[in-house]
């Protein structure tokens, strides 16, 4: 085959893996520092779960799990991986959180960790490399196919704006209230590969628009689209990247269990993606989402209705109850739905952590206790 067909590798449909960006943070004003390579030269003497690797930045960290099929043992895994970190931060006075922006580090001091793809990033992008330092979840699930892959990909734009509503927890940033709940995904915004897929349907199709775009030289590989939702083919997944890193492990595996559940019921119920209009509302929705988070509103595409997002998530969480059942995802949805009917996601609860404590460095210092216990 000619180098740049990339072939769709089968997995096992509706598996599951999850991969959470964490801050680093000292523990004297808790703002972020850079510890990704003292606590991976430590980590890397030590067995764990998982993968434990580098972000863009120094004063950031990527956990990986392996490929699950329920809901439980992936919350089991990432609790695992979560209590090495802690321990071995503990051991260097480093402390860790959940969160999609620390609420006032500067990014001009942050610094690129050094790799060649991350020195290549910031060679490109320049000052948006340094401001990239949000900290995200993604989710992967598994697909028979490249077609399947492509159809979710569309089928979940209808639903993207609860994962950015549910997960979202950077409310602060630069020392500012942003008066979004979600204003990670600002940043994202910035690289011209990022929003959402072309409307492909078939495979065949997506490898002749890969081919272009390569030809052009504006991309390489996968990495370089910045999608909202991407297919993975290496993986044969799916890749869900519009979340904020949760406050918990415990909300994190129930994103996790959530898509997975959401993606047995798209693949069951197939409603035909006959036209790009499903695009029409998507960046409405969005921008509803991560200003206003589960206070939000969302129009459904294919209905044209305007829906109370956290009752929209309420309703669909629970229409998923026989898919949960099936896959072992009950608690993931019963946790959906609680978070959803209280309206209480991460956001809010960093706006009353404030609130009571006083001040930005204190409500890291309650994230980070949260992450470590939650």
């Amino acid at each position: 085959m000619a180098d740049h067909v990339i072939e769709f590798t089968r997995s096992e449909p509706l598996t599951m893996g999850v991969e959470l960006e964490l801050q680093i943070l000292n523990n004297r004003d808790h703002n972020l520092v850079r510890g990704a390579s003292d606590l991976l030269a430590r980590i890397e003497k030590k067995k764990h779960p998982g993968d434990i690797k580098p972000e863009i930045t120094e004063s950031m960290i990527e956990i990986s799990t392996v490929v699950h099929t329920r809901h439980d043992p992936l919350l089991a895994e990432l609790r695992a991986i979560r209590d090495v970190l802690v321990d071995n931060g503990d051991r260097l006075n480093l402390s860790l959180c959940g969160g999609g922006a620390h609420p006032f580090q500067q990014w001009s001091e942050r610094r690129i960790y050094d790799t060649p793809r991350f020195r290549h990033v910031s060679e490109l992008y320049g000052y948006l490399a340094k401001q990239f330092t949000v900290f995200g979840q993604h989710i992967h699930i598994g697909c028979a196919n490249g077609d399947d892959a492509l159809y979710l990909t569309h089928a979940l734009s209808r639903y993207i704006p609860h994962f950015i509503a549910l997960s979202a927890a950077s409310p602060f940033y630069q020392g500012e209230d942003t008066a979004f709940d979600s204003s990670r995904l600002t940043a994202v915004n910035a690289f011209p590969l990022s929003g959402r897929a072309p409307f492909l349907q078939k495979w065949d199709d997506f490898q002749a628009y890969f081919a272009k775009m390569r030809g052009f030289g504006i991309v390489e590989s996968m990495k370089d689209f910045y999608w909202d939702i991407r297919p993975k083919p290496e993986y044969g997944t799916i890749e869900i990247r519009v979340c904020d890193t949760p406050l918990t492990i415990a909300d994190a595996a129930a994103l996790a269990g959530y898509a997975q559940a959401l993606c047995h019921h798209l693949l069951e119920s197939r409603r035909e993606l006959a036209s790009e209009d499903i695009y029409l509302v998507y960046n409405y929705n969005r921008f509803q989402a991560c200003r206003f988070g589960l206070e939000g509103e969302l129009i459904d595409p294919h209905t044209r209705e305007r829906l109370a997002l956290s009752k929209d998530i309420v309703g669909t969480a629970g229409r998923l109850g026989r898919n949960g059942e099936t896959l072992g995802a009950d608690a993931a949805l019963e946790r959906v739905i609680r978070i959803a009917a209280t309206k209480e996601n991460g956001a809010r609860w960093m706006r009353n952590a404030l609130k009571s404590a006083g001040s930005l460095p204190d409500v890291v210092r309650l994230q980070s206790e949260k992450w470590r216990s939650g």
